[in-house]
């Protein structure tokens, strides 16, 4: 049993580690709550018991072709803003560090409940780790004129603003915070790193796959305007709280269907708000107006997109689209035909869908996650993680990392996106490297600096069969996965010496990653597809020579979201 600010809880022994679930850390956000930022929970008599998860916030269930790959449990309720711990030491005296974890599944879906998520690997590793839910979608992220924007993130900032005043009784140090998250759930630790009201709430921050970023306004609103429309109502948040819950999650799915992060479309996000947000959270770390001293651990996977475009065979319909696809990719990250010139230049053998795939990657992650590392050197760790599902076609797609940060790939659900047997030296590597960098701040190689270091997770021979979900017995061997291997480059990296020496090793210098990065800039772009002659292919070609119009664009990108029709991120 241990005392919160509201009231005792009684938690569960489960393998040695102390857990509690479904600690309530706001009020349930509905009623007269709902769309307004969170309260405090109502303070309760007795011992309440926490052993079991709680509710999770409303949300669409995934589609069948996404449901396939990632798992995302409803439990019913309305005490949907609670917390979870686990705990080594559940007692004052402790002073362990913590770690606050994030849940991704872009703003609108996604909880702490999923497994992959179960911190008994991290307590058991001495780190108190607390994962908590927020709400989603349009109750989280709608933009009305008559409620304050972004409540999602105001209840992230609550549930940090309770590890801070209640941890300490589970044995956590509120000094020693680490804030985490992936995806959408990384987009949000990029907005609280830069946020006024949460300095001095933690120290270190980890961004796996998300960067930091603020929607443009319109976007959101164009996102409630369009279910306004079909639910015959004002865009207003009074108006919204007066619809049936099942009925506006029905809605919600049906305008976001054709969305997802390569090719755009309507989404939900964080936006400037003159408050919490007061500027592009970017903007303001690259600056470095805030977050002074915080320690900041980031990366990707190699192959991202994968996730997005193989659910629903969307990868072979980019393919067969060629310029088409092209020039819709061009208009998602506003670039000329330089860029994707550069990137067939690069990838002479790949396809259509792998270079839009990258180009929408590194311009909307990989691009601002290097400005924040250039931005803070010498206290920025920079990450790849590059082994290639057993599951084919998915290569290191997002949010296959997971299961080995938290080394829960014994469960199910990594296994639906990692397949069977996944190797566990990899996860050995990563959820020690994360362990570090959460206790002492560094994770076991050098950071970002002049030289580049990015640690490679999972490096195996290559090859465009492990993308089919051939095993590469070649990259399988406890050395390769724990960080012997070869750069993206294809240079390879000796390992030193000692029991963490492959674990120090970074691949560094310029590689491939760093020539496709040049590419958005016009000297980069130069170097690596100089200009061709005016007879030349790009003169050939309407959709990427200079007779593209943006007219092209928009009709390709629309062309794009009905031939997809996919969701997720």
């Amino acid at each position: 049993m241990v005392r919160t600010p509201y009231g005792p809880v009684r938690g569960r022994h489960e393998h040695g580690i102390s857990v509690f679930r479904g600690i309530p850390y706001a009020a349930p956000p509905f009623g007269t709550l709902r769309f307004k930022p969170p309260v405090p929970p109502e303070p309760w008599d007795g011992v309440r018991d926490a052993g079991a998860f709680g509710p999770t916030p409303p949300k669409p269930s995934y589609s069948e072709a996404f449901a396939q790959y990632l798992s995302d449990p409803v439990i019913p309720g309305d005490d949907c803003l609670n917390l979870n711990v686990w705990t080594p030491e559940p007692m004052p005296s402790a002073r362990l560090p913590v770690l606050v974890w994030l849940h991704g599944g872009a703003l609108t879906r996604g909880s702490s409940a999923v497994p992959v998520y179960d911190g008994r690997k991290f307590a058991a590793a001495g780190i108190v780790f607390v994962s908590i839910n927020y709400r989603l979608g349009v109750e989280g992220y709608g933009l009305f004129p008559d409620a304050p924007a972004n409540p999602g993130l105001r209840d992230q900032l609550a549930a940090l603003e309770w590890v801070h005043r209640a941890i300490g009784a589970f044995g956590g140090d509120p000094d020693k915070v680490t804030l985490a998250g992936q995806s959408a759930g990384a987009i949000s630790v990029g907005a609280l790193i830069a946020a006024p009201q949460a300095q001095g709430l933690f120290r270190r921050a980890v961004l796996q796959s998300g960067p930091p970023e603020a929607f443009e306004r319109d976007k959101v609103r164009r996102m409630v305007r369009r279910m306004a429309n079909r639910l015959k109502i004002p865009a207003t948040a009074e108006a919204f709280a007066a619809i049936d819950r099942d009925l506006l999650l029905s809605t919600q799915a049906e305008v976001g269907r054709l969305s997802s992060p390569v090719l755009g479309g309507p989404a939900f996000g964080i936006v400037v708000d003159g408050d919490l947000v007061p500027r592009d959270p970017l903007q303001a770390l690259v600056d470095g107006d805030v977050a002074h001293g915080v320690e900041l651990l980031m990366g990707w996977t190699r192959d991202e997109y994968r996730l997005w475009l193989v659910p629903g065979g969307l990868l072979e319909r980019v393919d067969r689209m060629g310029p088409v696809a092209l020039a819709g990719a061009m208009a998602r990250c506003h670039c000329g035909h330089e860029v994707p010139r550069g990137y067939r230049a690069l990838h002479p053998e790949a396809g259509t869908a792998e270079l839009v795939g990258q180009m929408v990657t590194d311009k909307l992650l990989r691009l601002p996650l290097r400005q924040l590392a250039d931005a803070r050197p010498g206290s920025s760790y920079v990450y790849e993680f590059a082994w290639p599902s057993l599951r084919p076609g998915l290569g290191a797609c997002h949010a296959l990392e997971l299961g080995f940060v938290f080394d829960t790939g014994e469960t199910p659900e990594s296994a639906k996106l990692a397949g069977d047997g996944a190797p566990q030296a990899l996860a050995d590597a990563m959820h020690e490297a994360w362990t570090r960098f959460v206790t002492t701040g560094k994770p076991g190689w050098e950071a970002w600096g002049t030289a580049h270091p990015v640690r490679v997770f999972g490096e195996v021979g290559g090859g465009r069969e492990a993308l089919d979900g051939v095993a590469h017995e070649a990259g399988r061997g406890k050395a390769a996965l724990s960080g012997v291997g070869k750069p993206a480059d294809g240079r390879r990296t000796e390992a030193g010496s000692g029991p963490h020496a492959a674990d120090r090793m970074a691949h560094t210098a310029y590689g491939l990653r760093d020539r496709e990065l040049a590419l958005w800039t016009a000297a980069g772009a130069e170097a690596v597809a100089p200009d061709e002659p005016v007879d030349g292919p790009a003169a050939r070609d309407p959709l990427l020579g200079r007779a593209a119009r943006r007219a092209e664009l928009r009709s390709a990108v629309r062309r794009l979201r009905r031939a997809g029709g996919v969701r997720g991120r």
